[in-house]
């Protein structure tokens, strides 16, 4: 009788710390890829790429995109969390501490995403909509209860879309000035040069791309205006501007153009498929989405939680998209030539190595025939060049990184085919590399070399930018801190 009993006891205790060990799993929190704001990035980084393939590369636009969209979910987050403050949506109350669960967090920054997400990659809203359907809520719960997580969230959404309708941005062609157009030029803004004439080598040149029928088309500069779109985190576009390019005439240009030709002439497999990389291809998710991509492969390494995500991503695409503002701040206030319109300035009627364009390889040419190593349909970014966009925001994007993890670590690679996104034919693609990225510095280092390595950009561009982006980092670092609730340098 005593021995039944003691093994009554130990199958009571056996059931027992099963109950406790399943109900530990059941509240175990998803980390990585599981978490909620972890997928809501992953769909933000679909509609990118598919925003992309629609209306062609528009940097600035989609750093906009982004950096609203994780602003209204971590808006909404806030209202569940002990000290975060919003940025827009301010006349909500933080609910009480007994209501700041993983599903009241999961269910708000859902419709902040979705909402914002809807608004901003209008033309996908079916794949939003089946996205919410999935996660088991109701797309057309539009309810503003700020008692409830879809009302906060639905709340947070509407609070960002309403402050940002005038921001400069233009986004819905009511800017005096434009012609009707989202996104279309309201100041009136005219280069310089035209594709057939260079009156002034300092300055920007548009020049003639070839689209996939074979005719030539010349882009007119993106958003000449997004320096007048207001910031998130700089009291002003042209807080950090940097000091001018060097200018013809001066030895410095004349050596970062001889540069640009010489690494150019010596491009290995690996250069080339760094330039590749950081141009980002086919189904590009800018420079903006990269640097969220980054921020994902952080969320995988170090297992993060929803809350972790929510503010990493928030601080990730409000310095990015910033550092868009500061870059074009500094690229229309100078308007300055790139090394496609200088090298032909320099070196017209001298023979040099460089390479032909797609199945040609490197060949002797005149100096004026030198071309960039890009595809013929996007030769070169259509827009002035100092500072460099991407050392700009990888500058910006990587210190913000290193700020949020304490630690300038990465440890990220890739493997890529060298020419994949270059050449016509695949026998003119390189053996297979893997390209290393050790820290969040020197992965913007690499970022910023690749566009002199490919020919965009001379060196001076790429300098000033990584330390324009430093400084837009540095400062959105004291806002996020601020938003957090935290004192300044915490």
């Amino acid at each position: 009788m005593k021995k039944s009993w003691i093994s009554f006891l130990v199958l009571v205790i056996l059931i027992s710390c099963r109950q406790e060990t399943e109900k530990a799993i059941v509240e175990t929190e998803p980390t990585g890829v599981h978490n909620r704001a972890y997928q809501w990035g992953q769909m933000a980084l679909e509609a990118t790429a598919l925003d992309t393939e629609r209306f062609t590369p528009r940097p600035t636009v989609t750093s906009r995109y982004l950096g609203l969209i994780f602003t209204a979910v971590f808006d909404a987050w806030s209202r569940y969390d002990s000290t975060a403050i919003p940025v827009y949506l301010q006349t909500v109350e933080r609910r009480p501490e007994g209501e700041h669960t993983r599903s009241n967090k999961e269910i708000a920054i859902s419709y902040a995403a979705f909402r914002t997400l809807n608004e901003y990659y209008y033309a996908d809203t079916t794949l939003f909509r089946e996205y919410m359907l999935e996660l088991g809520l109701d797309p057309d719960d539009m309810g503003t209860d700020p008692k409830t997580p879809a009302g906060i969230g639905n709340l947070a959404a509407l609070s960002v879309i309403e402050a940002r309708k005038n921001d400069g941005a233009n986004q819905y062609g009511e800017a005096p000035g434009s012609d009707g157009v989202p996104y279309s030029d309201y100041t009136g803004y005219t280069p310089v040069n035209s594709p057939d004439s260079n009156v002034d080598i300092n300055r920007w040149q548009p020049k003639y791309f070839t689209n996939a029928e074979g005719e030539k088309f010349a882009p007119g500069c993106l958003t000449p205006y997004w320096q007048n779109v207001r910031p998130i985190t700089l009291d002003s576009a042209s807080q950090f501007r940097p000091g001018p390019p060097p200018m013809v005439g001066s030895e410095q240009l004349e050596r970062e153009v001889a540069e640009v030709i010489e690494i150019q002439a010596s491009l290995t497999d690996t250069d080339k498929a760094l330039v590749e990389f950081m141009r980002d291809g086919p189904k590009s998710v800018q420079q903006a989405g990269h640097w969220l991509k980054f921020a994902q492969d952080v969320s995988r390494r170090d297992a993060h939680s929803l809350d972790e995500d929510v503010k990493m991503y928030f601080l990730n695409q409000i310095t990015a998209m910033d550092a868009f503002i500061a870059s074009w701040d500094s690229k229309m206030y100078y308007d300055y030539a790139r090394p496609y319109a200088l090298v032909h300035q320099y070196y017209q009627d001298k023979v040099i190595q460089a390479w032909g364009g797609p199945g040609k390889g490197m060949i002797s040419m005149p100096g004026e025939q030198w071309r960039p190593y890009s595809p013929d349909v996007f030769l070169c970014p259509p827009f002035p060049s100092y500072t460099s966009g991407h050392s700009t925001v990888s500058g910006a994007c990587a210190e913000a990184l290193r700020l949020f993890t304490e630690d300038d670590y990465f440890g990220e690679s890739v493997k890529l085919v060298p020419g994949a996104l270059t050449e016509l034919d695949p026998i003119h693609y390189g053996d297979t590399v893997t390209l290393k990225f050790p820290t969040f510095t020197e992965t913007a280092e690499m970022a910023g070399k690749s566009r002199v390595m490919g020919g965009y950009h001379i060196e001076a561009d790429n300098v000033a930018g990584l330390e324009l982006g430093r400084d837009v980092a540095q400062n959105a670092w004291k806002f996020y801190q601020k938003h957090l609730g935290l004192p300044s340098g915490s």
